[in-house]
């Protein structure tokens, strides 16, 4: 037996690896979700998660790439809640709008944290804002591929892009306080915005 599939109070070395690293990560998604990204530093990351540095290095080269990975974790649950609500929807374009809308929003304000990982720290750490641009494109071709195909495709990606970006300024003005409307208004305008999106292409 390998030294990673020996047990210990019942878990594997591997398991333990494991679970170390959800531990790092769920303190990373903590202080990022809640002080920005001032607040993670590898001190602060493995107090809040009470393992040593010794177990952070072990999962993580430097506080940079511990932050790559608590975002990409948010960018892979929103991608995943969208494409599970567009599957799932009634058929229309309506339907799959309001189910894809109500998802995202579900994830960025019932977990706070995740809201503000997502939209609000790549504003203030290069690395992030960086990884950010880099993922408009997914999203941008989740919003395509809802989008009528009576035009052509340049047109239709140029409008996936500029719809993600105005829902994606949205959503920040939303978090950080600048919008003083309730949840369901936030959800119908955004249907609207996309509903109106793709009208241009019918």
């Amino acid at each position: 037996m390998t030294v990673e599939g020996r047990t210990w109070a019942g878990t594997t070395l591997t398991d333990r690896r494991a679970m170390r690293r959800r531990q790092l990560l769920d303190a990373g998604l903590d202080l990022l979700g809640s002080g920005g990204s001032g607040a993670v530093s590898v001190r602060a990351v493995c107090r809040q998660s009470k393992l040593t540095e010794r177990y952070f290095y072990e999962n993580f080269a430097d506080r940079d790439e511990l932050i790559l990975a608590v975002y990409e974790g948010v960018v892979e649950d929103a991608h995943r809640a969208l494409v599970e609500a567009v599957d799932t929807a009634g058929k229309g374009a309506g339907a799959r709008a309001e189910a894809a809308v109500t998802a995202f929003v579900t994830l960025i304000l019932d977990d706070p944290r995740k809201g503000r990982v997502l939209l609000l720290a790549p504003l203030a750490d290069p690395a992030l804002n960086r990884r950010g641009t880099e993922r408009i494109p997914m999203f941008a071709e989740l919003v395509r591929e809802q989008l009528s195909d009576k035009t052509d495709e340049g047109d239709r990606a140029m409008t996936a892009t500029a719809l993600v970006g105005g829902l994606a300024n949205l959503f920040t003005a939303y978090l950080g306080g600048g919008l003083d409307v309730s949840r369901e208004r936030l959800i119908a305008h955004c249907v609207r915005l996309v509903l109106g999106a793709n009208a241009l292409h019918s």
